[in-house]
């Protein structure tokens, strides 16, 4: 039987279905046995098991109940409910980590992948001053961001695209130092090998292909999917015809755009201009 590997580092909604399969799996129940005794379906308890459905707090009561556990599950529940990763992002996380290509656009901000520690660490403080997410979210995400990061230092490494909308160069954040060292990143970055670098311009107007980030995967067995997110809800597709206007757009989105050499002057210029 193909059971779906759970890695419960990659996301609250993970490490709570590894730890209601451990559970289920100790005492030899089955999901639909389990299912029966929580008032569920089976086809319920592999969702929460395999992170396709959230865990609601009358599912996690029921869980603590059958299992004894006190009120564990109904802590983690809530952990899973107030992540600061949006839905979809950790299987977008674990699938990109395997890429041989990966398509990335961004708007107002630095994509994760090419921000620098300081940069990352001043996004997730200005987030907790707001009152946005609480510190110990901003934890969890500089950590899967350093995850991410870690991740693509393999061999061979795999062919990023970055176009960058230029707010995300002109966004001043964090202070100077933090922002000078982040252009000097953008730079090195565009100097690698396995790298393509691109600025859209604002003078692009109706001709930017995308309003909102998105990000593409070619994975190794060729197949692609793309994930977008917006301000509160992340997607994951992997559908090809979805896929497919997407990699369409991306790809007039580079015609369009600042050729790597354009803009990487941009880059430059702006950095002079930092005191």
């Amino acid at each position: 039987m193909n059971r779906k590997q759970l890695v419960p580092e990659e996301s609250p909604k993970a490490a709570y279905g590894e730890r209601l399969r451990r559970l289920r799996d100790e005492r030899g129940l089955t999901q639909d046995e389990l299912g029966e005794r929580m008032g569920y379906s089976g086809t319920h308890i592999s969702a929460v098991e395999t992170g396709r459905r959230s865990p609601t707090p009358h599912f996690s009561s029921k869980a603590d109940a059958v299992f004894e556990t006190g009120d564990q599950f109904e802590r983690q529940g809530r952990a899973v409910r107030h992540t600061a990763v949006l839905e979809g992002f950790p299987e977008y996380v674990a699938r990109e980590a395997g890429a041989t290509e990966i398509r990335i656009f961004e708007v107002g901000l630095v994509p994760g992948l090419l921000q620098t520690p300081d940069y990352g660490a001043a996004i997730t403080t200005g987030a907790v001053r707001r009152g946005a997410i609480t510190e110990q979210q901003a934890e969890e995400r500089l950590a899967l961001l350093t995850r991410r990061q870690t991740s693509l230092v393999r061999t061979p490494a795999p062919m990023v695209h970055a176009v960058l909308d230029e707010s995300c160069v002109r966004r001043a954040v964090g202070g100077p130092e933090v922002m000078a060292a982040q252009l000097d990143r953008l730079i090195s970055f565009a100097e690698l090998p396995s790298t393509v670098f691109q600025v859209a311009p604002f003078d692009l107007g109706e001709r930017r292909a995308f309003d909102l980030p998105i990000y593409l995967l070619t994975l190794s067995d060729r197949t692609h999917l793309t994930y977008a997110e917006s301000a509160h809800q992340g997607s994951l597709a992997r559908d090809m015809n979805v896929v497919q206007s997407k990699l369409t757009a991306y790809h007039q989105l580079q015609a369009e755009a600042l050729s790597q050499a354009a803009s990487v002057a941009l880059i430059q210029k702006l950095r002079k201009g930092i005191q």
